[in-house]
């Protein structure tokens, strides 16, 4: 019956039968630091943790000695492993294990004058460094994956470890965070100066883009994607983080009068710089200077076939190894396709930073009522001088914005937009109620 179980019996010297299974196929997975066994008498026990470096907890019981692993010394030279990644044991204790390396190269590129105002570091951090920080180093989170994540810091790009309960979702590029210099472990994130975060369909909670965004790239092309509404959504996203929009025209080679169209971009909001540009030619970095100098940080946002790939390519001064990749548009409709799918911080030539998004088709507004309020200024500013104070603005009497629509003064394309932002805002954002502050969505609300 042992036999046909895969178990063997032999004699030891005391005279004793001991069984023990073959080692072909039967043989026993190793069990977790908390595996329970079961002693000579049949008390069941549990074995102590058996963590590589030897765990401090007491042992229970006679459990079998750790394996050794077998050691050998590193060639002259020779490189050391990815940076180590935490593992949480069923004990409670951490173990570190190495992460395999990235499958691609990082967007960074290190140069010999790295410093951290180069890199965007500025007072507004420097303030948030206390004495609980010392032997922490400052690193910018340059890529944002769903397991992963890479920085840039004073020694170049490498790869972060995070602990067991934080989540690569709670972090943007751009970012600064504190780590370990051996290990790369994040301890804490610095406070944000700006952050564009946006809310998807059906979302729960904000999807972040950036953080630490100086000036926002928007970039729409001169053709039929030209949308002012869309471009207004931008814009009451860029405000609203407290971010400096510029609106970048490209494929103006494409169009006869390109000018007409940065007139009706810069109409949109007071003071508003509107370029216009060929992505692939090399003016293009001249006249987006302005906004790329040393240790700022701008963002390309706007959907998909507008060439915003094409322009980090002219701004970073890529190659062909290293050139994000582009694509086509359809003919039918002039709408490009993903080709980028995360963010990612590059280096601009001129030594500032650029950071990269995939296009967004799609973009609701939620949480912007502040930047709806300076995207639409000239109406805002109206709103006061109606005769009742709850006025809607649609067809009360004594309204100052349907006054100023009749005589001219405001177009009504733009004050019927507004309307539409503002509802959807309202019905999109959460509101703060209850005793712990929980947020309901008003679109679920009264939903059983």
């Amino acid at each position: 019956m042992l036999a046909q179980r895969g178990v063997s019996a032999s004699r030891t010297s005391s005279g004793r039968v001991s069984h023990h299974r073959q080692a072909s196929g039967l043989r026993t997975q190793g069990k977790s630091c908390r595996s329970r066994r079961r002693t000579a008498t049949g008390t069941p026990t549990r074995t102590a943790c058996r963590a590589p470096w030897g765990c401090p907890a007491p042992r229970i019981g006679s459990p079998r000695p750790a394996r050794q692993r077998p050691r050998f010394d590193r060639p002259a030279g020779a490189r050391r492993s990815a940076p180590p990644h935490p593992r949480r044991l069923p004990c409670g204790h951490i173990i570190l294990a190495s992460v395999p390396p990235a499958r691609h190269a990082d967007s960074v590129t290190h140069t010999d004058d790295t410093t951290l105002e180069t890199l965007g570091w500025s007072a507004f951090f420097a303030d948030q460094i206390g004495t609980d920080d010392a032997g922490l180093i400052p690193l910018r989170i340059a890529t944002v994956h769903r397991a992963r994540m890479g920085a840039v810091g004073l020694n170049g790009p490498l790869r972060l470890s995070l602990p067991i309960k934080l989540n690569t979702a709670d972090y943007a590029v751009g970012d600064w965070v504190l780590a370990a210099p051996e290990t790369h472990l994040v301890a804490r994130r610095l406070d944000r100066r700006t952050l564009l975060q946006r809310r998807t369909e059906g979302a729960k909670f904000q999807q972040l883009i950036a953080a630490n965004v100086d000036t926002l790239f928007i970039v729409t092309s001169c053709n039929d994607d030209f949308n002012p509404a869309r471009l207004e959504r931008y814009l009451a996203l860029c405000n609203e983080a407290g971010t400096t929009p510029v609106i970048v025209l490209t494929k103006a080679d494409q169009t006869e009068d390109p000018a007409r169209f940065q007139r009706e971009a810069a109409s949109l909001q007071r003071d508003l710089p509107v370029v216009f540009l060929n992505g692939k030619s090399p003016e293009a970095a001249t006249i987006l200077a302005p906004w790329c100098g040393t240790g700022q940080t701008v963002a390309l946002v706007g959907s998909s076939g507008v060439g915003k790939s094409t322009l980090l390519n002219t701004l970073a001064a890529h190659d062909e190894d290293t050139a994000q990749a582009t694509g086509d548009i359809r003919s039918s409709d002039e709408k490009g396709r993903h080709t980028t799918t995360s963010r990612s911080l590059h280096r601009i030539a001129g030594g500032g930073w650029v950071i990269d998004t995939p296009g967004m088709r799609t973009l609701h507004v939620s949480d912007v009522a502040a930047g709806l309020d300076v995207l639409f200024a000239e109406i805002t500013e109206l709103a006061p001088q109606c005769r009742f104070r709850d006025c809607t603005h649609q067809h009360e009497p004594g309204c100052a914005v349907l006054a100023a629509v009749k005589d001219g003064t405001l177009d009504a394309a733009r004050v019927d937009r507004w309307r539409k932002l503002v509802d959807e805002n309202a019905q999109k954002t959460p509101v703060l109620t209850g005793p712990r502050g929980n947020k309901i969505d008003p679109a679920r609300k009264g939903r059983r």
